[in-house]
């Protein structure tokens, strides 16, 4: 059953990617972001581990259809990879520090840097806001029906990539004005 639902899912997606940015070729590119972003969620979610090997080329594409003159100007999307990792790297640390326990990992790093480097740095907060809260909602809904047993935790990149599409899809100036920043 999950097979036909993963292939739905993809294809709901190159549709609202198609909706929003019309018949262009940059929708192409968005829909291998979007398809990368579902396979690392499903990857994740079974084995709470994000691949390198799906996590630094969606990181170098980024950067790459940045450069290409794409997506954003050059230096939002280093700016928006380099912060996207320092935030999670940061938390990561200051919570290791405080209780000696590792409270998520590295992919989770590297996935808010590639999209930082898609979605620029201005997205960043948005994006994690939008993906704890969904991951907050979740992970209680889990432990309350005895789907989540003591030890066991709940994977961020999928609320990660979520909050990725949610971003792509809604557009920065929607997003911004959520903020309250527009």
């Amino acid at each position: 059953m999950r097979y036909p639902l993963v292939e739905l899912g993809c294809g709901l997606l190159f549709a609202a990617i198609g909706w929003r940015f019309g018949a262009q070729p940059v929708a192409l590119l968005w829909c291998v972001f979007a398809a990368t972003l579902l396979a690392a969620s499903l990857v994740d979610w079974d084995t709470t581990l994000l691949p390198d090997d799906i996590t630094l080329p969606l990181l170098w594409a980024g950067l790459l259809a940045s450069w290409w003159g794409v997506t954003l100007p050059l230096p939002d999307a280093v700016l928006g990879a380099a912060a996207g990792y320092l935030s999670l790297w940061s938390v990561y640390w200051l919570f290791k520090l405080a209780t000696g326990k590792e409270g998520m990992g590295y992919g989770d790093f590297k996935l808010l840097a590639a999209l930082g480097a898609w979605l620029g740095p201005h997205m960043l907060l948005p994006i994690i806001l939008g993906a704890s809260a969904l991951g907050a909602v979740v992970g209680i809904g889990m432990k309350v029906t005895g789907a989540l047993r003591e030890g066991r935790f709940v994977p961020f990149g999928p609320f990660l990539a979520g909050g990725g599409l949610v971003v792509l899809l809604a557009g920065a100036p929607r997003v911004l004005g959520w903020m309250g920043w527009a």
